[in-house]
């Protein structure tokens, strides 16, 4: 199953990602990114917060030590969407490579689906959205999108340690609510696999 699940207001939706401290942190104090974070990259946004764990290991893996909540608006994201390619051949969709590389070059967003993970971080049977960002949707997403940022790595190891003490009811409890994110159903018919 294709849906995307995350937190979000009327206005806005939550993304994670995780950074060393050095950006990490001067990130969540500015409420946007330092020179240091490239514009030059692709960046990665993930509405899971659990994907985002797998994906840092709770905020302990080596570059990857502190765990932010990015706020966007919802406008961008949508846009992000709408101009996005999946990072992976699917004929059904793209016809031939050939088209499907000529695609991938030209957009300036990537979507992934991966498993979505538990609180053991362990897959589950339906999918979890990464949406990467290069181009001009870096540049958006960095001068116009951002709304809040904020430092989430306490609540990173809160809920890892209530994991590991054996307290997954207690683990759950803090996890930020995400519900199915409302988009048209012909809005991802581009993106499925």
């Amino acid at each position: 199953m294709f849906r995307i699940r995350a937190a979000y207001s009327a206005s806005t939706i939550t993304v994670y990602q995780a950074y060393r401290p050095k950006i990490g942190n001067a990130a969540a104090r500015d409420g946007r990114f330092p020179p240091a974070w490239s514009r030059e990259r692709m960046t990665w946004i993930k509405p899971s917060f659990l994907w985002m764990m797998y994906r840092c290991g709770w905020g302990l893996k080596e570059g990857q030590e502190t765990v932010l909540a990015i706020e966007i608006s919802r406008e961008g994201f949508e846009w992000a969407l709408r101009h996005a390619c999946l990072s992976h051949f699917v004929p059904v969709l793209h016809g031939d490579q050939t088209e499907w590389k000529r695609r991938l070059r030209r957009a300036p967003a990537r979507v992934q689906w991966d498993p979505e993970r538990d609180l053991r971080l362990n897959a589950l049977p339906y999918r979890s959205l990464q949406l990467g960002l290069a181009g001009e949707a870096t540049v958006r997403y960095a001068d116009e999108w951002i709304v809040g940022i904020e430092d989430v790595t306490p609540l990173a190891r809160a809920v890892h340690g209530h994991v590991r003490a054996g307290e997954p009811d207690r683990a759950a409890a803090l996890l930020p609510q995400e519900r199915p994110y409302p988009l048209p159903e012909d809005a991802l018919s581009h993106l499925r696999r």
